[in-house]
């Protein structure tokens, strides 16, 4: 479903990529009062909102599945525990198990979010790992390495729009790394 929409769902709802169900539940009632086609009497401006409205169902529903995913089945640690476990399984090549133990943490500081864009950069989620990079830089904006990083999603999110790279990542997820 995430395909039918081109952005990140936490983004069409208007919030941060770790929001819980409260949060996305709330976000997507305020949004979808915005935008209902009952609010307008021009047709086309009825047909706008519709399509909206359709974006952000889907959005609604997807977020509010990644949200109940990040609590489900696992205990919070402490965050240092929860980066040490991540970072062991990125050296491993493991990013889809590293973000889960990364979710686990009890907060988030700058490191949690720099982690947390290096293993979505890895997992080749642009928009996300831009976003926490730039969480990450504006707890130190001095930061050399996470403004770097920034750039690194930055240009990456750009390119991933140009038909070459998404062949190119679609036979690399087709056929497996190489």
């Amino acid at each position: 479903m995430a395909a039918l929409y081109h952005d990140n769902p936490f983004r069409v709802l208007g919030l941060a990529a770790n929001a819980d169900e409260q949060a996305v539940r709330t976000a997507y009632r305020q949004r979808v009062k915005e935008c209902h086609p009952d609010h307008f009497s021009d047709p086309e401006q009825q047909q706008k909102a519709q399509e909206k409205l359709v974006e952000l169902n889907l959005a609604y529903e997807e977020a509010l599945k990644t949200a109940c995913r990040q609590k489900v089945g696992f205990n919070r640690i402490s965050q240092e525990e929860a980066k040490h476990f991540a970072q062991r399984l990125i050296e491993q090549g493991n990013l889809e198990s590293a973000l889960r133990q990364l979710n686990r943490a009890d907060s988030k500081d700058h490191g949690w979010h720099y982690l947390h864009g290096v293993i979505l950069l890895g997992m080749r989620r642009y928009e996300e790992a831009h976003d926490s990079f730039r969480e990450a830089v504006k707890a130190e904006p001095e930061n050399r390495e996470y403004r770097s990083k920034a750039l690194e999603a930055a240009v990456a999110m750009k390119n991933s729009h140009r038909l070459d790279v998404k062949v190119s990542n679609w036979l690399k997820d087709t056929f497996g790394k190489k």
